[in-house]
């Protein structure tokens, strides 16, 4: 099996470190907790106009420096943002009445597009 960008699902098997193929079915969830949608929207909102002033600050010539510490907040904002989301889709996961092995696949799989 691939994932939806055509590379396998690959992870280690805990027990022989050998690559074990994921299979392909997953956790079909939408973002049903209001407030962890909200707070995704507020973030990415957020994240927004952070990369819109790392734009400004790239057309007005800052210096280097401020425009790399800027990127590092993109950057944090970006993981922060994941974080609630991964959050959240375990969470639907965990209630979704799918079977336990079902569940732990579709995490795996989700957080292998993660690394």
């Amino acid at each position: 099996m691939s994932s939806e960008r055509g590379m396998p699902c690959l992870l280690p098997d805990a027990a022989s470190q050998a690559p074990i193929q994921l299979e392909k079915e997953r956790c079909a969830v939408k973002l049903a907790d209001t407030a962890a949608k909200n707070d995704l929207l507020r973030r990415l909102r957020r994240l927004e106009g952070q990369t819109r002033g790392v734009a400004r600050m790239i057309e007005e010539d800052r210096d280097c420096q401020e425009i790399l510490q800027q990127l590092a907040a993109v950057r944090s904002a970006a993981h922060q943002a994941t974080v609630v989301l991964v959050r959240a889709y375990t969470a639907e996961c965990m209630v979704s009445g799918s079977p336990p092995d079902e569940i732990a696949n579709a995490l795996a799989i989700a957080l292998s597009r993660l690394a």
